[in-house]
């Protein structure tokens, strides 16, 4: 076991997405995942049906003990709902975490539906968790409600990704999954430059916590001293597996096969 990654999150009741598939997916990496919970969801493949906050103060609490005792080498950010939430975590890693590689999913809207971040904390999320983070994973909605820029293009998710490291990101992989086509393209973008990575679309209706799978998968990667280009290349290979291989439970947006790289010891 290799690499300590906390994720703060929120938990899926279901274990398909948030906090649950976040430590399968750590786990099936060989890395260490702890956690700080954000909120709790009722939720199912169908959707969220409820959620309860955790208060803020409880929240710091589980991130301090954990970084002062154990100690992290990446921290995954999830779901945070509101700019007070956001303004808290951010806070409590640049005092308790300072240059730890960072991963900030910004999770904006369940796969049903449900909103998962208030309308009015994206800006907060801008101003405070983009300058900290190593990399930040948006999808097109979520890049389009932080730069204003309607993408339907690779080109457009180019300018968005730039806007994106113009507002402190150190580099952002735009994920293409809800664009249109056979072909999946997903674009790492760095000061450095950008890498398109390609794929055949998997037509199924199981990916449900594929962003939160992937954006652990990289932390792992990371925390396992991986450079960014190789922990996404290693994330994206170990998402694609467990959506072809999905379980097929539910009886709407099913779960991933976290559990691909474990053997079988039955």
């Amino acid at each position: 076991m290799r690499g300590r990654v906390l994720i703060i999150a929120g938990s899926d009741s279901g274990g398909g997405a948030g906090i649950q598939a976040d430590i399968k997916a750590v786990t099936a990496l060989n890395g260490y995942a702890m956690t700080a919970i954000t909120a709790l969801t009722a939720q199912d493949t169908n959707g969220v049906h409820g959620v309860l906050p955790v208060p803020i103060d409880f929240l710091v609490q589980q991130m301090r003990l954990v970084l002062a005792d154990i100690g992290a080498d990446a921290v995954k950010i999830g779901m945070l709902a509101t700019s007070d939430i956001i303004n808290a975590v951010a806070d409590t890693l640049a005092d308790a975490a300072p240059g730890v590689a960072i991963v900030a999913d910004p999770v904006m809207v369940a796969k049903g539906g449900h909103r998962l971040l208030d309308e009015s904390a994206t800006g907060a999320l801008i101003r405070r968790l983009l300058p900290l983070a190593a990399i930040v994973t948006p999808n097109v909605p979520e890049a389009e409600a932080m730069t204003g820029i309607d993408i339907r293009t690779v080109d457009d998710m180019r300018r968005a990704g730039h806007a994106l490291l113009n507002y402190g990101a150190k580099a952002v992989l735009m994920k293409g999954g809800h664009m249109d086509g056979p072909v999946l393209t997903d674009l790492l973008v760095t000061r450095d430059g950008e890498q398109a990575f390609t794929g055949e679309r998997v037509e199924t209706r199981h990916t449900h916590g594929t962003g939160c799978t992937l954006s652990s998968a990289i932390a792992t990667g990371l925390a396992q001293g991986l450079s960014v280009m190789d922990a996404v290349a290693r994330a994206r290979r170990y998402v694609d597996i467990a959506i072809r291989t999905a379980p097929g439970f539910g009886h709407g947006h099913g779960p991933l096969n976290h559990a691909h790289t474990v053997g079988d010891f039955a």
